[in-house]
C-alpha cells in the first residue's frame, strides 16, 4: 500500500469519528442544560398524570402535597440550609426556565448555583428517569395561573434561543 493510497480512509475514518464525538458532545450537553429528549409539557394530560403520580411518590415529603413548601422557606435553618421551597405561585420555581429546573432537578441545586451550596434537595438522576422528571415539572407547571406560566414559558423560549 503505498502512503496515498490509505490516506483517504484514514481521513474518512477520523472524519466519522470526530462527527460522532460532536453528536456525543452535543448531546451531553443537551443532556445538561435540561433539553434532553423532550418537553415539558403542561398542557399534555399524559405526562401531567405521570407527573403528579411522581410528584406524590418524590417531590411532595418536602414540598409539600399542595406545592406548598416548608414552613420559612425563604429563611436559613440552624445548619445554613434553606427549606424546602413552594412550587405553587408564591415560590420562585416558575421564574425558571426548564432547562434550569430540569437540571436542579436531576443534579441537585449545586449543578446550578455552585459546588459550594449546601441543599438538603438531592439530585434525582438514579431515581427517576428523564421522562419522569419532565413530567413532574409538568404537573408543577400545570398547577400555575396563565400568567405564571406565560412568563415561565418566556424565559424557557429565551434559554432555547441562546443555546442554538
Amino acid at each position: 500500500m503505498t502512503p496515498s493510497s490509505w490516506r483517504r480512509p484514514v481521513f474518512f475514518a477520523a472524519l466519522s469519528l470526530a462527527a460522532a464525538a460532536g453528536v456525543a458532545a452535543l448531546l451531553l450537553e443537551l443532556g445538561r442544560s435540561g433539553a434532553a429528549l423532550g418537553a415539558i409539557d403542561a398542557a399534555d394530560p399524559a405526562q401531567v398524570a405521570l407527573g403528579r403520580r411522581v410528584y406524590a411518590e418524590q417531590c411532595a415529603g418536602c414540598h409539600g402535597a399542595n406545592l406548598e413548601g416548608q414552613p420559612g422557606w425563604q429563611s436559613r435553618k440552624p445548619d445554613g440550609r434553606l427549606p424546602a421551597p413552594p412550587h405553587d405561585v408564591s415560590g420562585h420555581t416558575w421564574h425558571h426556565p426548564d432547562g434550569v429546573l430540569f437540571r436542579i432537578t436531576k443534579l441537585g441545586p449545586a449543578a446550578i448555583v455552585g459546588e459550594n451550596y449546601r441543599s438538603d434537595m438531592p439530585g434525582f438522576e438514579g431515581a427517576l428517569s428523564d421522562t419522569e422528571i419532565r413530567a413532574a415539572l409538568a404537573f408543577i407547571k400545570s398547577t400555575w395561573p396563565e400568567r405564571e406560566r406565560d412568563f415561565q414559558e418566556r424565559q424557557s423560549r429565551f434559554e432555547r434561543e441562546a443555546r442554538r
